[in-house]
Parts: C-alpha cells; sequence; structure tokens
C-alpha cells in the first residue's frame, strides 16, 4: 500500500469516525469546505455568483450541496455533478423512548432503512445526531450531539433459553431490538419521584418528560444547555467501535456506514481539490439525506432542490446547461462474497481494491446508459484508474440508487457507480483500503477532465445515416 493511499484510506477513517450521524458527515464536509475557501449560501436570499467562486448550502443540516464555478464559466455551460448520501441504516431513538422492563431502563428505537438488525445485538452502542435548543429571547436553534461513550447495549438471548438461535436467529423488531440503558434508579437511591402523567396530562408534557431523566441529562451535558431547554431530536445509534484496518497486510477496512459516506468522502475530496483555472463548467457536489428510505423528502434526492440550484447556478438557463451536464451517482457497490459467489453474477464479481465499479441494469434500477459508461471508461482509461463493471443475477433483486431519481427529474444524463465492499447495511462493514484512493481519482478526473470526453462524443444524431 503506497503512501498516497495509506493517507486516503486514513482520511477516510476519520471522517467515518466523525460522522455517526448524517447531520455530522454534513458538518464534517462543511469544515473541509470552509477550509478550502468555500461561502455558505442562503436559500432564501439572493445569490451573486461569480465565475471562480466556490459555494455551499446545507438543507436540514444533513443535506449539502456545493459547488465551484470555473474562471472560464459563463451561465448555462454544463455541471460536472457527484451526487452521493449522508445516511445509512440505523436505530433511531423514538420521539417518545423512556421505558422500564424488570428493572432495567431501556430506550425505545425505530428501525431506519434496511439494516441487518441481527448485528445490532451485543455492541456498544453510542449516541449522536441534532438536537433543538431554546436559547434566549424565544430562539431555536440546532446544535450537535455525540455522546461518544459505550452507553447502550442490546443483548442476545441466551442459547440455553432458545436452542434453535444458530438455526434461524428470530426476533422481533419492536419487543427485542430495545437498547438496555441502565438499572432503572429507584427513589430510595436519592432520586426524586417523578409524576405518573395520564391521559392529556402526558400529551402536552414538555418533550424532555417522555425520556429517561438521566439520559436527557447526560444529552443536555453534552450539548451546553438546560434540560428544559430541549425542544426535539433526531439522534441515531451508532457502534461505538471505531473505524479502522483489518486483514494481513492491513488490505481491508472495517468500518460502520461505510455505504454511502466512502463516496460521500471521496467526492468532497474530488470537490476540494478542484482547481477552477481555466475551466468552463461547475463542478457540483450533492449530498443527500433520505436515500435508505427512498429519498422522498425536503432535503432528499427526489426533492426539487437541485433543480433549483442548477436554476440559479445556471441563471435560469437550464435548457442549455442540462444537456451539456452529467451525473456521477456515487453509492457502494456489492463486491463479491467468497463464501456466496453464487449470489453474484458470474461475469460481473466486483473486487475489493479492484476500483470503483459502473452499475448496469436494463430495467432502470440503476442510470447508466451505453455512452454514458463509455465516457467513464474512457475517462479511467486515459488516467489509468482501475474499473471495474457490475450486473445483478436474472433471480436476484436489484437495489436502486439516487441515479434514476435525479436522472427522471432533471433529465440530466447519468452513470450509476460506486465502491465494493461487503456486509452492506451491516453495524460493521468491510471495504478494500485501496479504494478510496481509486474513487478520489476518478471523481477528480471527472470534474478536470470529463468536458472534453464529453466535447468529442456523439450519441444523439450518430445514428441518422445508419
Amino acid at each position: 500500500m503506497g503512501i498516497a493511499v495509506r493517507e486516503a484510506a486514513t482520511d477516510l477513517l476519520h471522517y467515518i469516525n466523525h460522522s455517526p450521524s448524517p447531520y455530522h458527515a454534513v458538518s464534517e464536509a462543511v469544515k473541509v469546505l470552509r477550509k478550502s475557501g468555500y461561502t455558505r449560501l442562503e436559500e432564501h436570499k439572493e445569490w451573486s455568483l461569480k465565475p471562480g467562486g466556490q459555494y455551499f448550502l446545507t438543507r436540514n443540516s444533513s443535506t449539502l450541496i456545493a459547488f465551484a464555478l470555473g474562471e472560464k464559466f459563463t451561465p448555462g455551460n454544463g455541471c460536472q455533478i457527484i451526487g452521493a448520501h449522508t445516511d445509512s441504516p440505523c436505530l433511531r431513538v423514538k420521539q417518545r423512548s423512556k421505558h422500564e422492563s424488570v428493572g432495567y431502563s431501556q430506550v425505545r428505537c425505530e428501525c431506519y432503512g434496511g439494516g441487518i438488525w441481527a448485528t445490532w445485538f451485543d455492541r456498544d452502542l453510542k449516541l449522536a445526531g441534532k438536537v433543538m435548543v431554546r436559547g434566549e429571547g424565544g430562539s431555536i436553534s440546532a446544535r450537535l450531539a455525540h455522546i461518544d461513550q459505550p452507553l447502550l447495549h442490546i443483548p442476545t438471548l441466551a442459547i440455553h433459553l432458545d436452542r434453535t438461535v444458530n438455526e434461524a436467529f428470530k426476533f422481533n423488531k419492536e419487543e427485542h431490538l430495545l437498547p438496555v440503558l441502565g438499572l432503572v434508579e429507584k427513589e430510595l437511591e436519592g432520586m426524586p419521584v417523578e409524576k405518573k402523567l395520564t391521559g392529556v396530562e402526558k400529551q402536552q408534557a414538555p418533550f424532555h418528560t417522555h425520556h429517561t431523566p438521566k439520559l436527557v441529562a447526560l444529552l443536555a451535558d453534552n450539548i451546553g444547555c438546560k434540560v428544559d431547554e430541549i425542544l426535539g431530536f433526531d439522534l441515531c445509534l451508532a457502534d461505538y467501535t471505531p473505524a479502522g484496518f483489518c486483514g494481513l497486510n492491513n488490505e481491508f477496512l472495517m468500518a460502520p456506514r461505510q455505504d454511502n459516506l466512502v463516496n460521500a468522502w471521496a467526492g468532497l475530496r474530488a470537490l476540494a481539490d478542484f482547481k477552477t483555472t481555466s475551466s468552463t463548467t461547475a463542478a457540483v457536489l450533492c449530498l443527500y439525506d433520505h436515500e435508505e428510505v427512498g429519498s422522498q423528502s425536503a432535503h432528499g434526492a427526489g426533492t426539487e432542490l437541485t433543480n433549483l440550484v442548477l436554476r440559479r447556478i445556471s441563471e435560469n438557463k437550464m435548457e442549455f446547461c442540462i444537456p451539456q451536464s452529467f451525473l456521477l451517482s456515487a453509492d457502494q457497490v456489492h463486491a463479491v462474497h467468497p463464501n456466496y459467489a453464487s449470489k453474484h453474477e458470474a461475469g460481473f464479481q466486483p473486487a475489493l481494491n479492484g476500483g470503483v465499479a459502473i452499475k448496469h441494469n436494463s430495467n432502470q434500477r440503476y442510470a447508466t446508459t451505453a455512452a454514458g459508461a463509455a465516457m467513464i471508461r474512457e475517462l479511467a482509461r486515459r488516467n489509468s484508474i482501475p474499473l471495474q463493471e457490475v450486473m445483478v443475477r436474472n433471480d436476484s433483486p436489484c437495489g436502486s440508487t439516487i441515479g434514476p431519481i435525479i436522472s427522471a427529474n432533471t433529465a440530466i444524463r447519468t452513470v450509476d457507480l460506486g465502491c465494493p465492499q461487503l456486509s452492506m447495511h451491516s453495524i460493521r462493514e468491510m471495504g478494500g483500503a485501496n479504494d478510496p484512493y481509486h474513487a478520489v481519482r476518478l471523481y477528480s478526473a471527472f470534474y478536470e477532465q470529463f468536458g472534453a470526453i464529453d466535447a468529442v462524443t456523439c450519441d444523439d444524431g450518430a445514428l441518422d445515416d445508419e
């Protein structure tokens, strides 16, 4: 593993470790952008964009769109866009989370996305997310919370009480995915007696009263406010074990949320390194929330946000901008599994450390076209960047990404691709240590050189005389 490759993987692990929630993923991205000279824009205000300028905006603190205008950019020119997502399957604290059972204090959680929930058992779990706080004069502001300690745990049932557990590990997501927070503290231990609320009183009680007092106190201490100033939150449970290297030669990455922080990070690195000098295009990075639950929200890829931003970049010359624009929908790929090789299409078996893989699906689960794939292959060839391809078996379901959603909403040409990994949607996923470096190289080349390849590619019109 070369120094550049190792440095890239180490930087990615740092990003993942500091991004236990979509809100943190965006916050960490903002830090990188600000360090690179990017300026925040407000959606509700007028924008004054200039060639060579670098800008970003956020929505819900969990979605980010950043862009750099080439110094020779003129409104109506094309945009080279990389899209990824900030969310991952996880357990999220319910808005009324307090629960007690046979002397244990527990936290009620909701399953977010399609996680492999069995992997959440017997793991030390921490808590992170966004908290809404009442300030002076009745103001309300968002704060980031990250309780970085082994706080919660979901214990399995002993094999002595379930002899069939190794045949089929079955559990009820509502009853058995209840993390243990601690032991119930009795009044005789010095704790004040809580008033038992019923009916209307319970419905109208302050937000913090619906959660275990010590948990809310810990949260308030973490963000520096009073308990009764907490008006709401969106809190994710996350694996406490830090991301790191693994394997005989440290050739693997073991980390949570590689789907899809790997591509969010790689796109971010590529944009931060983008040189606006002599460029005629706009380099755009879109990091959306809610991909894991369908993208249909005010800050998901299904929103009008993409079009709204592109309209302002192009100064309402969308009819010229869109045909010249191109999107890389960057999301993780299933690497071939050594123990389940038969689950993969025999002719397409992406390998860890083999580079980014282009995704294909004729039924439009992915938005890749023949022309788009050809241009990305040529981009990789010119820069000696390894590239792989993937299709699923006919007897296997095919997932989807933000690619078809954005492509359909904007009419922008799109290629779906991403880095291979194992254990997708597990609490701890396995990836290749070399692939982050390959991804950054490919995405950087896309920002810098794709326009030149697009200019010499003839798709529409090429078959007129055939």
